[in-house]
């Protein structure tokens, strides 16, 4: 394959896609039957002809590039190399308009705004026309291989605000001090791997990623610890020395170590997780519960997601989850193993991920990244009221914000999830949400089913503007938020609905399916 990247992406439109209610989100369209992914997988894999060009891979001009921009003809380049979109138009979840807006040009750009992980060459592998003729002269630079030893790089210059990092030693323990130079956004992360000898911290500063990336100059155990500062901005790593001797340095830089990046210009970090437990919740989903490598230490803020990588019928394909608490796993909790990932998953029968997912068998490995998303907690730092509007699967993200609000925000008095479902077997974590309404006076849920049974007493209906009207009070004095997430035209005319009945762009948040 030719100049192969890094990072992957779920099918754009995904329920964990976070984006604030006001950014136009990323539509899907109602696919041809045998249209699917998988589909297009077995379609790709038929002989037939992709490129137009028999195999041939050539060198493309601007000029000619701009002359294939029809239905029937549509090339774009990403990242220098020419892809010939018109057999994949039918597939594409995002349909066939969003796709001509890139045809007969230079799609980088867009295609980073929309869906910057998505692993294009592998989904357009035998689309691939050729190379740019001057991109790849000018733009694409060098690759260079993992773990390769680098000379020591020009250092992050220590200005106001700039990320730096110091270390320290005894005979026994090596410290790695990580100063932000100031508080830790409520969206901000650690993450720390230690694997090989090679040590790898990431900071997530908002839109800002951090990073020390060091071969480490002699042997330390296999753990670590990390412990935070969070008023200070500061992180303190400690590893234990194998040999008690003093290092003459910590190590040697490695790819894109002591860098300060955008996030989005940062490739997706996968680690291979242990699966350790199926624990069935009803009829089709489950929670796994994934256990991260030993070295591994990571916080995951609320409302974060994370992808999971695997190879599918021969090509790579990634799907988004929303952690879930660990208390609502069957088994019991274990506070020694805080590194554990519980995710929430419904297996579809005729999808293409949770039915390889779900036949894992528990001690597989799982490729697991680390946290995504924008969602952020400062909008709820003075509200009153926390409505959660949440449909299916939607609720994962809603399941670790409800206890975060009730703890540690204390202007809220009022939280109300309404929870819509087909039927009454279909209702996640009911027990959970119903002895918390029962047990805290400030939260309420109310569940509401398209297709109930005889015995339902509750509210029957679907997402509409009474139900809205009725359910989400704005007391007067208040000031309030809503989350909202489930399938995207679910979503979708949740918010709009919300902005008719008066709820500002800064009162609402869409996690974005």
């Amino acid at each position: 394959m030719l100049n192969p990247a890094s990072q992957s992406f779920p099918l754009p439109g995904s329920q964990q896609r976070v984006a604030p209610s006001g950014q136009s989100a990323r539509k899907k369209v109602a696919l041809k039957p045998g249209h699917s992914l998988l589909d297009w997988i077995r379609f790709s894999k038929s002989g037939r002809d992709l490129s137009g060009l028999r195999g041939r891979l050539v060198e493309v001009t601007q000029e000619e590039l701009q002359k294939h921009a029809t239905r029937d003809d549509c090339w774009t380049s990403i990242r220098g190399m020419v892809y010939n979109l018109s057999p994949y138009m039918d597939y594409h979840p995002g349909g066939e308009e969003e796709l001509m807006k890139a045809g007969g040009t230079d799609g980088t750009g867009l295609f980073d705004q929309v869906h910057r992980w998505v692993n294009y060459e592998s989904m357009l592998k035998e689309c691939l026309v050729g190379r740019m003729a001057t991109v790849m002269k000018a733009v694409i630079p060098a690759q260079t291989p993992t773990g390769l030893l680098l000379p020591d790089p020009v250092p992050v210059p220590d200005r106001d605000g700039q990320p730096r990092y110091d270390w320290f030693q005894t005979d026994a323990t090596v410290q790695v001090v990580v100063y932000a130079k100031k508080k830790f956004p409520s969206t901000g992360c650690s993450l720390v791997d230690l694997e090989s000898g090679v040590l790898r911290v990431e900071l997530l500063l908002e839109k800002l990623s951090y990073m020390i990336h060091l071969r480490l100059a002699d042997s330390v155990e296999d753990n670590i610890s990390v412990s935070t500062a969070v008023s200070v901005g500061k992180t303190q790593l400690t590893m234990q020395k194998q040999a008690k001797r003093k290092w003459a340095r910590l190590g040697q830089p490695l790819e894109g170590h002591n860098t300060l990046l955008p996030k989005t210009d940062r490739a997706l970090y996968y680690r291979d997780c242990l699966l350790v437990s199926k624990t069935e919740v009803n009829r089709n989903t489950s929670i796994f519960r994934m256990r991260l490598p030993r070295g591994t230490v990571r916080h995951l803020p609320v409302g974060k997601h994370v992808f999971l990588k695997a190879l599918v019928h021969e090509a790579e394909v990634v799907r988004p989850y929303t952690p879930v608490e660990p208390r609502l796993a069957a088994a019991p909790w274990d506070p020694l193993r805080e590194s554990d990932i519980y995710l929430l998953i419904k297996v579809y029968p005729d999808g293409l991920f949770t039915p390889y997912l779900s036949s894992l068998p528990v001690g597989a490995h799982v490729s697991v990244s680390g946290p995504e998303g924008a969602f952020s907690l400062r909008p709820l730092d003075d509200i009153t009221h926390l409505y959660l509007v949440a449909a299916g699967t939607g609720l994962t993200p809603m399941l670790r914000l409800v206890p975060l609000a009730l703890q540690d925000i204390e202007s809220i008095s009022k939280i109300k999830l309404l929870f819509f479902n087909r039927r009454e077997e279909d209702i996640l974590c009911r027990r959970d949400l119903d002895e918390l309404a029962a047990t805290r006076e400030s939260f309420e849920v109310e569940h509401v089913l398209s297709e109930p049974g005889g015995g339902w007493t509750g509210r029957r209906g679907r997402i509409d503007d009474a139900v809205l009207r009725d359910s989400l009070c704005r007391p007067a004095g208040s000031k309030c938020c809503v989350c909202v997430c489930g399938p995207a035209p679910f979503t979708e005319l949740t918010v709009r609905l919300l902005k008719q009945q008066g709820f500002g762009e800064e009162e609402l948040h869409a996690f974005q399916d």
